[in-house]
């Protein structure tokens, strides 16, 4: 399954003063595993070694994932204090689709266009960040909230966007059944140690009908089969689960919610990150250099989209009504 990769013999090693999560699988909870590959932390704190952690596989449901893992009081270790997806982002307008884009894979994620609701009503974004969605849903009549974990960033939410948000996960006690038309996940989903708890406390918050969207990585993609430990969709040790189209569409039915649709979502620049972290590898090869080529990334990307292997993917649920 992974040629570019080697299994792992041992876990992550061990850190002094770092409390480690020995998890079951935390889509059917059994403690029934077996190691894949281990892979380094991409990102490691200024001036020290990037540890490795160690990536299994369900042997009953096939869910990969990080195990064993930082806890969920340790992981905060290991998000630096200028973490991207934190930082407080321009807000642009949103603008139309081009029709074509449907078919050729939207290249900037999943945020463009409308939300899977008539009108406009009231919306959760779990995994807000520096809130840029929040504001340009905001801006178009959208109710909305933000939760992140992050205190600084639900900061620069509230104080300089003017918005509601809250520090926490889910369930959180601020947020009451019942309360959201829509709730969107954008790559935040894979970051918690128990998403099936948080996928059942989003279908409580929905109303009957209401549509979640989760967007996160797809491991059963092109791109990590090319790159194994080298895929930027990876990102150990934030990254604890790591979820097939099969395994996500298991979890949401899991928690009570009805896929309506599951779809690629193209990141040409996802794949121009694997190769310059593979360039640096023995394994690195004429191809790897080619992808760092803009244009070349593009058209791998956009055919990896058509033959349904993209390395990013985009759900739609509902709560039955």
């Amino acid at each position: 399954m992974l040629p570019r990769a080697a299994v792992a013999d041992s876990p992550a090693d061990a850190a002094p003063g770092l409390r480690w999560d020995d998890s079951p699988c935390p889509l059917c909870t059994a403690a029934d595993d077996e190691p894949l590959f281990e892979a380094a932390d991409p990102t490691p704190t200024p001036g020290e070694t990037a540890r490795r952690f160690l990536v299994v596989r369900c042997k009953q449901c096939r869910l990969v994932y990080t195990n064993p893992r930082p806890d969920a009081d340790e992981i905060h270790r290991f998000y630096p204090a200028d973490y991207r997806p934190h930082r407080p982002r321009k807000h642009t307008h949103a603008r139309k689709p081009h029709p074509f884009e449907r078919l050729l894979g939207r290249p900037t994620a999943e945020r463009r266009g409308a939300l899977p609701w008539p009108g406009v009503g009231r919306m959760l974004d779990f995994g807000c960040g520096g809130g840029s969605f929040l504001k340009r849903m905001a801006d178009e009549g959208w109710a909305v909230t933000g939760l992140d974990n992050s205190p600084a960033a639900v900061r620069a939410v509230t104080k300089d966007l003017n918005l509601r948000a809250f520090v926490g996960s889910l369930p959180h006690p601020e947020l009451t059944p019942g309360s959201f038309e829509v709730i969107t996940m954008w790559h935040s989903l894979e970051h918690v140690h128990d998403p099936l708890a948080v996928l059942r406390e989003a279908y409580h918050l929905l109303v009957p009908g209401g549509r979640l969207v989760v967007a996160c990585p797809n491991i059963d993609s092109w791109a990590f089969r090319r790159y194994a430990e080298s895929w930027f969709g990876l990102d150990l040790p934030r990254h604890l689960t790591h979820f097939t189209p099969t395994t996500l569409g298991m979890m949401l039915q899991t928690a009570g919610l009805r896929v309506l649709e599951t779809r690629g979502v193209r990141h040409s620049d996802w794949l121009r990150a694997s190769a310059r972290m593979a360039a640096g590898t023995p394994l690195a090869d004429w191809l790897d250099k080619l992808f760092l080529w803009k244009p070349a990334a593009k058209l791998a990307a956009w055919l990896a989209y058509t033959m349904g292997q993209s390395d990013c993917m985009l759900a739609v649920a509902e709560r039955p009504a």
